[in-house]
């Protein structure tokens, strides 16, 4: 990726993206080479620094581009253009011709040829775009139509107007819930970190509470609205609240039925609270002791932004890179030829597999501060800072087993995407039974995929307890899972349910609000846009502030393991594990002899790593 960038760079793909070229070939600011067989190329642009496009608006959807005559001018048109004496007059009086280089300012109102080499009238007002150098028309409003056209799933454009409308109007509402679910999302944390013994049961009765609070809200504002008289509405708005009274009833059904389904849960895991509670209690234990664990996700985030920005530049940089060839129209365009125009292929790859690899230098993290945390008898002996000395020995041991675990997801990611690229393709072209067969391959990949996520993880925690490398630590995590799959999936399924609960109970108070507040802009907003805008960002809020806590239970579940694998509580060789897990464990085994199991089973249920394995 390295050399696709700096051959990108080299080649000038960097100054024509910056500083603009025009259709000729002449990149905008400087002096530049004769091109040969181009008419118009190897002029002097040193004092015209921005691109200007005679139609802007007119807009090649296919191919991502626009279909205009590109010119170096010395400045952009602020103020609309009506007339080719408004064009004129600006060309005199700021030495910027708007019109094609082989016509002079003079020649605009008399030239025949005016109506083709000047730009197309009214000349809307512009603006250079930062950093860029292009002329872009202030008033967006003709890049409606291409805005419309990625947006195939309304095949009514007045809809699309009144949910773009509703999504306007109410901007500013969408902000206020999206920075309360921000709020929610840390409060819960704070609760995860002080009362994890009663998280669970708040958790629980919120949820229940939640669901038939939002539930019941639901269905009285169906009613109500249903109730209300269409006679005092006027026509303009009788299709708003048409719109309105159907998504109400929508969500009415949907949470109904989910609620239903949460209660049935509920009956079936009532008995796992108590693990849940034990685990939990630990968990809040290691967010006390290393806080910062909470601010990973901010940090993963910063580090993927940084990587996509990269990207994207330099796909910007191959976009612009190449010989200069002529098109149909006679103009100038760059294109790549033989073996380097397939770069952009690996370029994708690439991005599959980095951001693969930020995301599992963040489980690396966390796993090697947790591990620090609980093998370290003395909590007041822990390192100054956990996860920096985790960090650091990520990056002078542990970068090659991130990276093959990364490489893994990508080699079943890509398969996915391309089977997902061709299934989209062939829509309503295909038979049934070549849609079933690949629906099918979607889905049993995107299974692997979660499944190998899942193993990763748990491999990145053995590395981490016995710095084995990628493909022992993987055999060892996969054998003690398998050997513990009660207890795994006791822990995992209830843990990751209640923290599943945690995202729905902050979705579920982030929409109640909006829910509330929009129902005061029911005249003349349409909810739909809104209010799933809101609850998207709700839930990916939460997952990524929960989703650490998730790595924490998983990552203490092995510690957990290998703990009672080289310890058995007698003297000199005493357990690491929290007093609270081990008062659960001890019920437990009591309970199983009690209903005459013994201690045999248990020993099979819970069993450590592979011998061999040495500990941190």
């Amino acid at each position: 990726m390295g050399f696709i960038c700096g051959f990108s760079v080299a080649t000038g793909a960097a100054a024509r993206l910056v500083s603009g070229y025009d259709s000729y070939g002449n990149i905008c600011g400087q002096k530049n080479a004769k091109l040969e067989a181009i008419p118009n190329s190897g002029m002097d642009h040193t004092q015209r620094k921005y691109v200007f496009f005679l139609d802007p608006c007119n807009l090649d959807l296919i191919n991502r581009k626009i279909k205009s005559v590109a010119l170096c001018v010395a400045a952009c048109p602020r103020q609309e253009l009506k007339t080719l004496s408004d064009v004129q007059k600006f060309a005199e009086s700021n030495g910027s011709a708007l019109c094609s280089y082989d016509l002079k300012p003079s020649e605009y109102t008399t030239s025949p040829k005016s109506s083709v080499l000047c730009p197309k009238l009214p000349v809307p007002a512009s603006a250079p775009i930062p950093f860029f150098h292009r002329c872009a028309p202030v008033n967006i409003s003709c890049y409606a139509k291409f805005a419309e056209a990625l947006i195939t799933f309304v095949s009514d454009n007045s809809v699309l107007h009144r949910l773009i409308s509703g999504v306007m109007t109410s901007k500013e509402i969408i902000l206020g819930l999206c920075l309360l679910s921000l709020v929610l999302s840390m409060i819960l944390m704070v609760i995860i970190r002080y009362i994890s013994r009663v998280l669970v049961w708040i958790l629980t009765i919120l949820v229940i509470l939640g669901s038939l609070g939002g539930t019941g809200v639901l269905w009285w504002l169906y009613a109500k609205q249903r109730r209300s008289p269409k006679e005092t509405v006027i026509p303009e708005q009788l299709q708003i609240a048409e719109d309105n009274l159907r998504a109400l009833l929508i969500y009415a059904i949907s949470a109904t039925v989910f609620t239903v389904i949460l209660f049935l849960i509920m009956l079936v895991m009532r008995k796992r609270v108590a693990l849940t509670i034990a685990l939990f209690h630990v968990a809040g234990k290691v967010f006390i002791h290393l806080p910062l664990l909470v601010f990973q996700p901010f940090w993963t985030f910063f580090a993927l932004v940084l990587f996509w920005v990269y990207w994207i530049m330099t796909l910007l940089f191959l976009g612009t890179t190449g010989s200069a060839v002529q098109n149909d129209q006679g103009f100038v365009e760059f294109k790549i030829s033989g073996p380097l125009q397939y770069m952009w292929w690996y370029h994708v790859v690439g991005l599959i597999w980095i951001s693969e690899f930020i995301l599992a230098c963040q489980q690396m993290t966390v796993a090697g501060a947790v591990v620090t945390y609980y093998f370290t008898r003395d909590k007041r002996n822990l390192p100054f800072t956990p996860i920096l000395a985790s960090v650091n020995r990520l990056i002078r041991y542990h970068l090659g087993t991130v990276a093959k675990g990364s490489f893994i997801i990508t080699l079943v990611k890509i398969p996915r995407m391309i089977l997902m690229y061709i299934h989209s393709q062939l829509k309503g072209k295909e038979n049934a039974c070549a849609r079933c067969v690949l629906k099918s391959c979607i889905c049993c990949l995107w299974c692997l995929e979660k499944c190998l996520n899942y193993l990763n993880q748990n491999a990145y925690t053995a590395t981490a307890i016995n710095s084995t490398n990628f493909c022992t630590s993987a055999k060892d995590a996969f054998v003690i899972l398998v050997e513990n799959a009660l207890r795994v999936a006791a822990i995992n399924t209830v843990g990751d349910f209640m923290l599943f609960l945690g995202k729905v109970l902050i979705v579920c108070s982030t929409g109640l609000a909006g829910i509330m507040l929009l129902n005061y802009q029911q005249d003349y907003t349409v909810w739909v846009l809104p209010l799933i805008i809101v609850c998207l960002f709700a839930f990916l809020v939460a997952h990524c502030f929960l989703s650490i806590y998730e790595m924490v239970v998983d990552v203490l579940f092995l510690c957990f393991a290998i703990d009672t694998k080289y310890n058995d509580g007698s003297p000199g060789r005493e357990f690491y594990m929290d007093k609270v897990l081990m008062e659960f464990v001890e019920n437990s085994r009591k309970a199983m002899k009690e209903a005459g199991k013994g201690g045999a089973a248990d020993a099979r249920e819970l069993k450590p790593m592979a011998s061999g394995a040495s500990s941190a």
